[in-house]
């Protein structure tokens, strides 16, 4: 396994990638070429991806606000998982954060996503209870599309 920094050209493998996961939600905007190259031209060295030779198994696009990290669409391809390469990823990424003097990542997780929280327990997140997360939408173009199993 490869763990390699993520950049523009991987953008096609990784839409690929994520049109396998279940219960993953893709932003019709933010997740486009166009989006993912806005993502990663302002945070180039926190975002990853996993290879298997030329097969992409794993990404994590991870970039931060100069306060706080964030981890969005991590993801590792089914036949792949509980072989350490989420964990793999995830460590890289926060070598990343730290590299850049950032101290806190988060992450948000949909609650069906069973597969995802067990992954976040197990290598020691915590699943915060004293708040509640807000969000406003400021583009309606901007259109979540989820993958569902019989998608797969």
């Amino acid at each position: 396994m490869d763990i390699r920094v993520m950049t523009i050209d991987d953008y096609d493998k990784l839409y690929g990638l994520w049109m396998t996961i279940r219960g993953f939600g893709i932003r019709s905007i933010d997740d486009s070429r166009e989006g993912v190259e806005r993502f990663l031209k302002r945070n180039p060295t926190t975002s990853v991806t996993a290879w298997e030779g030329d097969l992409l198994i794993g990404a994590i696009l991870c970039g931060h606000d100069g306060r706080r990290g964030c981890f969005y669409h991590v993801c590792v391809r089914k036949g792949y998982r509980r072989r350490g390469v989420g964990k793999a990823m995830v460590v890289t990424c926060m070598e990343a954060l730290r590299a850049e003097q950032i101290n806190k990542v988060s992450l948000i997780a949909f609650t069906k996503n069973d597969i995802g929280n067990a992954f976040w327990n197990k290598i020691g997140w915590t699943k915060r209870q004293d708040l509640n997360y807000y969000d406003f939408t400021l583009n309606e173009e901007n259109i979540t599309a989820f993958i569902e199993e019989d998608d797969v």
